[in-house]
């Protein structure tokens, strides 16, 4: 069964994903695209075939788009979730799920009246292999149980645009994500320490930023945020337990002798860091979905989880406090429903 696939947002990580539906992905065919920019709509639909709408709702509800891809401005998100959701189509959301708690429980609550999951949010490190044979080594005990959990979130640097809140709301999200699903633990504090910054940042940022957490079990996570470091892009996370320990590995690449030094290349973007994760992370939506299952990649909680935690996460660095998440139990709705 071929998957017809919708597109609300023509954007670059739009466009890249319909390269990727198109060409890596079998079993999806994209039929429609919309934009807020109805030229970079039509160019990117005269690329692979497909309509072009002049609205996320009027796309939504075409009888040839079975499933819904959301990669439009993030204040935009909620508003096609829901649509989707009323529509009865399965919806892939990129991050954030919305940009306010409000929102995110509006998704969450019409899902669950919907009663089947039909939301999947793009946090795509759960896809990536290194992140899953970490979580293989905690969750099979090698390690013992987690007791502290070491990362680093670091960009060679970051736009003029670039603001001190989107270090948590942008980049930390990510971690927050991740770090939730390796450990099958809820955060409940966040703290933000600001080391001195750096001189290469703009004037209004500040950079780096190291946040700490703890779990409902008590472990602790730090987390360096530091997005003009310079040398390239680079993502690190370490799992200390009572019997040992578990690294994420470093991209693989070959390693060069030359002129009395040995050197190995270190990758300056996140694109080229987890392109094969965005693939995994599509083919398996569109094999679930195409074989009648609900998603099981990160749910509407989850998005709505990290968008609490994000957003304590800014509070704490602007207060100077550790702030308590102010979050909703979890929904047997998706205690029952598995995630990748």
């Amino acid at each position: 069964m071929t998957m017809r696939v919708g597109v609300i947002g023509a954007g670059w990580i739009g466009q890249e994903h319909i390269r990727r539906l198109t060409e890596t992905v079998t079993g999806a065919q994209v039929t429609a695209v919309t934009d807020i920019d109805a030229a970079r709509a039509e160019e990117a639909a005269a690329r692979v075939g497909a309509r072009v709408f002049a609205s996320g709702g009027e796309l939504i509800a075409a009888n040839d788009v079975d499933a819904v891809l959301v990669t439009s401005w993030g204040p935009t998100h909620a508003e096609h979730v829901l649509a989707a959701i009323a529509a009865g189509k399965p919806v892939f959301c990129e991050k954030p799920l919305a940009t306010t708690v409000e929102d995110c429980l509006r998704i969450v609550e019409a899902e669950m009246a919907h009663g089947r999951r039909l939301v999947q949010v793009g946090f795509m490190r759960r896809y990536d292999q290194g992140y899953r044979q970490m979580k293989q080594a905690i969750d099979s005990g090698r390690i013992g149980e987690p007791l502290m959990v070491h990362c680093a979130h670091r960009n060679p640097s970051v736009p003029e645009s670039y603001t001190s809140d989107m270090a948590a709301l942008d980049s930390a999200v990510h971690e927050i994500d991740v770090l939730r699903w390796l450990l099958d633990d809820e955060i409940v504090s966040a703290q933000v320490v600001l080391p001195r910054s750096t001189s290469k940042r703009y004037p209004h940022l500040k950079d780096p930023q190291i946040m700490l957490f703890e779990t409902a079990k008590g472990v602790r996570i730090d987390l360096e945020v530091f997005v003009n470091c310079q040398y390239g892009y680079d993502i690190q996370c370490e799992t200390v337990g009572e019997k040992g320990l578990v690294r994420l590995p470093d991209p693989a690449t070959v390693g060069v002798r030359t002129a009395g030094q040995h050197s190995t290349e270190v990758l300056t973007d996140w694109v080229g860091r987890f392109a094969d994760a965005f693939d995994t992370e599509f083919r398996e939506w569109i094999s679930n979905l195409a074989a009648g299952n609900e998603p099981t990649g990160p749910s509407a909680w989850d998005g709505y989880a990290a968008t609490v935690i994000s957003n304590a996460t800014v509070e704490a660095r602007k207060s100077g406090r550790t702030v308590d998440m102010d979050m909703k139990p979890r929904p047997a709705f998706y205690t029952t429903r598995s995630a990748s």
